[in-house]
């Protein structure tokens, strides 16, 4: 697999604090971006915002409004999952890149960023999905990865795909194993089973003895 830092772009150069509002503007009209770098001496000092332009002086220079802009980044040495983290908490298709010293690398784009999760083991391997449900205080994710392979399942990826205060929710994929054997063990560890498998065993009991009541009940 690719390492994740040779997607860091370099196409466009960053803004520096002393170009105008106008300047910035017509940068944006022409390209894509929701946000993009300010630099000061080749350091980073934050990204502005593309909805914002419009309530600034357009005589003005960015480091007249350095207070607006925001701080957001990655590190070089960041993995990906880091990375698509920052991307989602400042709802940006843009994420600047520094270094230990805070100088500006250049930037990663969440197309790239969804291109490189696309080719991970977990959505590019063919398997199952199972989702279950456990009190955020009972679940583990070890114990999670021992049910998987105690019942000969190759644990492709897991990750927390919903949460409450009170209830976490898990996303797995499997390549290999008995898919019911597998769900049957999480009930027994009291995990709920969020998705719908038609090897689900208990399921289908259920949904058989509930069509016999239905007949038995239109006699």
């Amino acid at each position: 697999m690719n390492d994740i830092s040779n997607y860091i772009n370099n196409d466009y150069r960053a803004i520096k604090s002393s170009e105008t509002i106008f300047e910035v503007r017509s940068f944006f009209e022409e390209e894509k971006f929701s946000y993009f770098p300010v630099i000061e001496d080749d350091i980073y000092i934050g990204s502005i915002a593309k909805e914002n332009l419009a309530n600034l002086n357009y005589k003005k220079k960015i480091s007249d409004y350095r207070y607006s802009l925001d701080p957001f980044f990655v590190r070089t040495t960041q993995n990906w999952i880091e990375i698509l983290e920052v991307f989602a908490k400042n709802h940006t298709n843009i994420v600047p890149v520094l270094d230990e010293n805070n100088h500006y690398i250049g930037y990663y784009e969440l197309e790239s960023i969804v291109n490189f999760f696309n080719e991970t083991p977990f959505l590019k391997e063919q398997g199952g999905i199972i989702v279950v449900k456990k009190p955020i205080l009972d679940y583990s994710m070890s114990q999670v990865t021992q049910i998987v392979e105690s019942n000969n399942g190759k644990l492709l990826g897991l990750f927390i795909s919903d949460s409450d205060p009170e209830f976490v929710q898990i996303t797995i994929k499997i390549s290999s194993g008995n898919v019911n054997e597998i769900i049957q063990s999480f009930r027994r560890y009291d995990y709920e089973i969020v998705s719908n498998h038609q090897e689900d065993s208990y399921i289908n009991i259920l949904k058989e003895r509930t069509e016999y009541l239905e007949r038995y009940l239109s006699i």
